[in-house]
């Protein structure tokens, strides 16, 4: 398909974080755009505010007049929504071009100059990082990323359309249908194995994708995993590494050996490992396009993150609020990890939704080992997505694996209750389900008790 000849370009389930940046694209490049979605939200509110038509009703009676031609019109729609779905069934049954957004995303960077971030952690920060470094260093680069830049309030940054950054998705296995020029693979702990079955599946995505990467291309993995490429890690003996780190006022300073050089101080204020490795490899992929040092080490302290991604919303003496999207059981381990290293001596309360039945069930010992870990957690219901309940799959039943005595299951109707009754210091809002909507609440809440 030749995207020059699309004009109309018809979204169903629009406000999905990587449909909506897509629908941003295509609003700055010219195209009429519109679409349906099941609620509305941040996101739909961003983009009706642009200028783009949503509507939250499953009707084709909502379908203009323009999206009636297949010849210049393609539909977007994400694989959440049911095959039954009204208007996705009418354009499907009448000639229209209608792909996944993966398969748009494969065409979209087909012709430029792709990187590509892949890895069951650390990809939407990764490829934010790697965005920001890039449209720094003024290269004519677009970057769908799969959350909010704190730098830009958009999950796309454009500067142009020759390159372009895109998050390696192995959900469905939707990341092969790139061919990037340059790749990474940050991790490949077990995820989606309602997807998979298996952990060796997943592996196995992971080394096909690897294989995409185009001639004359160039993959960098982490060190460690079981597969071959340009090495990079932390204190190691990778390719790339992050040397001689310190700390000054909560910002990491540190030193970068290359293959060719080491670049001195540098400087990255997001607290964690995980982030400085995250920081690293999309440092080493703009290294390896080109650019120049000096404009990437300013670029780098400039960085202020992902909404969601270990987002503070209190700061003081007394109380500190962060949130954050870690839904898997590694990613919970690497934010306690930077909460203890940033706030060694306070009690911590970790408020966690669990995502998805099957992910619940296949990681349960996984998750009450990284919970057991915080000073307090609090639990409330599984976020169901797009799944039914599995029958004796509860947070109740993820409760009693957890070893700790400070726990306790709650909802949203008690948690400001819960939260006041705490003695904690420092606190954790965590998972990938509607947890986010209630920050503003508890932020309102505490901002004026703090």
């Amino acid at each position: 398909m030749d995207l020059n000849n699309i004009h109309n370009v018809y979204f169903i389930g629009i406000g999905g974080i990587g449909m909506s940046a897509l629908a941003r694209y295509f609003y700055v490049n010219n195209k009429y755009v519109a679409g349906y979605d099941k609620t509305s939200t941040e996101l739909t509110d961003s983009l009706i505010s642009q200028g783009i038509s949503v509507h939250f009703e499953d009707s084709i009676k909502h379908i203009e007049e323009r999206f009636l031609n297949p010849d210049d019109t393609l539909v977007v729609y994400t694989p959440a929504v049911p095959k039954n779905h009204s208007e996705l069934e009418y354009f499907k049954a009448n000639g229209f071009n209608v792909l996944k957004r993966s398969e748009v995303l494969g065409l979209i960077t087909e012709h430029t100059f792709c990187l590509a971030v892949a890895g069951t952690h650390g990809k939407t920060t990764t490829t934010s990082i790697l965005g920001h470094l890039l449209f720094e260093c003024n290269v004519p680069m677009t970057a769908f990323l799969g959350g909010i830049s704190e730098n830009y309030n958009s999950n796309l940054i454009i500067n142009g359309t020759e390159v372009s950054v895109v998050e390696a998705d192995e959900f469905d296995r939707s990341f092969l249908t790139l061919s990037p020029n340059i790749a990474c693979i940050t991790s490949m702990d077990a995820d989606h194995l309602d997807i998979y079955g298996d952990a060796s599946q997943l592996r196995q995505a992971f080394k096909d994708f690897s294989k995409k990467v185009k001639t004359n291309g160039k993959l960098f993995v982490k060190n460690g995993l079981a597969l071959q490429g340009v090495t990079y890690g932390i204190e190691d003996d990778s390719d790339y590494s992050i040397q001689n780190i310190k700390i000054k006022n909560g910002t990491y300073v540190f030193d970068v050996k290359t293959p060719k050089t080491v670049l001195e101080n540098l400087q990255f204020n997001l607290p964690g490992r995980h982030n400085l490795s995250n920081a690293l490899i999309a440092l080493a992929m703009s290294v390896e396009y080109g650019c120049p040092h000096q404009q990437l080490a300013k670029a780098l302290a400039s960085y202020t993150g992902v909404k969601r991604r270990f987002t503070y919303h209190i700061k003081t003496d007394d109380f500190v609020f962060i949130d954050d999207y870690a839904h898997h059981p590694q990613e919970i381990n690497a934010v306690y990890q930077a909460v203890r290293e940033m706030y060694p001596d306070k009690k911590v309360l970790a408020i966690f939704q669990p995502h998805l039945y099957s992910r619940t069930r296949d990681f349960a010992d996984e998750f009450a080992l990284s919970l057991s870990q915080f000073d307090e957690i609090m639990l409330l219901d599984i976020y169901p997505a797009r799944e039914l309940p599995i029958e004796g799959i509860t947070s109740e039943w993820l409760l009693n694996k957890i070893q700790n005595p400070n726990k306790q299951l709650i909802s949203k109707a008690n948690m400001m209750s819960k939260i006041r009754a705490s003695k904690a210091q420092v606190l954790l809002t965590i998972g990938a389900g509607d947890i986010g909507e209630e920050v503003k609440h508890i932020k309102k809440e505490f901002s004026i008790a703090s």
